[in-house]
């Protein structure tokens, strides 16, 4: 393999010091800072700003660009290594190791601030357990599903407005700490699955009656929006979803090599 040393100013090119600083104040309050190093360092190497090769800069570098100690940015390339996700090679430095991982929890997230990549984190708005509405798709086989609302940010940037829907047969009582996270992260390590494959299908759409309130916003008419379809590691439809995301804060973005 061809290792290629990167400057750090491309390699940071999505980071800038208002970041930084959302960076060390994640909303949830309960992701240590060096997690939220390693989610953003795994985030830009599956939405591919990184690329398999690139050397990363020297520690005390990278550690003084962060705003972080040298400690805590060893901690977050340690569990980058443990992910398979970087190859340290001693004397000579830290190597990003991209390989497809459809198990990653960012694997399929395509959300981007414009001027960044951004740490993403939800704030739930509620959960219910329905009817199933006729226009849903067959995602299980419970004639009841979770309806999950959340409210997408980026850093502490207010971005986008999420529905979820799975199948009304999974228990979702252990799992409500992770509503406001990752809930691909609460399916693999609750219900017992992973999302392997995703349908995106974007357009534009008026804002929801429902997250009219939570964006305070009249002037803004039309908004991106996503429908996602989400197989899990077996080929069963798992998931559907509709997902309305300001176009004057963030952007759909997805990248190929």
């Amino acid at each position: 393999m061809l290792y290629q040393y990167i400057n750090f100013t491309d390699f940071m090119w999505a980071i800038n010091q208002k970041f930084l600083k959302m960076l060390k104040t994640n909303l949830s309050g309960t992701i240590p800072l060096y997690m939220q190093v390693c989610d953003l360092l795994e985030r830009e190497v599956n939405a591919k700003i990184r690329l398999d090769g690139e050397r990363l800069p020297p520690e005390r570098v990278l550690a003084k660009e962060l705003g972080i100690a040298v400690g805590t940015l060893r901690l977050a390339l340690a569990e980058l290594t443990n992910r398979g996700m970087l190859k340290r090679i001693q004397g000579s430095g830290n190597y990003i190791r991209h390989k497809s991982n459809r198990e990653s929890i960012y694997a399929f997230f395509h959300l981007e601030l414009i001027d960044g990549i951004g740490n993403p984190s939800a704030e739930l708005i509620s959960a219910s357990r329905i009817a199933k509405p006729a226009c849903l798709p067959d995602i299980g086989g419970s004639d009841k599903a979770h309806r999950i609302r959340r409210v997408r940010h980026l850093g502490d940037v207010k971005v986008a407005l999420e529905e979820i829907w799975i199948d009304g047969k999974f228990d979702l009582d252990d799992g409500q700490n992770h509503m406001s996270h990752s809930l691909y992260q609460l399916y693999k390590e609750h219900l017992g699955f992973w999302i392997a494959k995703v349908e995106d299908s974007v357009s534009v759409a008026p804002m929801p009656d429902w997250g009219q309130p939570l964006f305070n916003q009249s002037d803004q008419t039309v908004w991106g929006f996503c429908e996602r379809l989400a197989w899990d590691q077996h080929g069963q439809l798992v998931e559907a979803s509709s997902t309305w995301f300001d176009p004057a804060k963030a952007r759909y973005r997805a990248r190929w090599k």
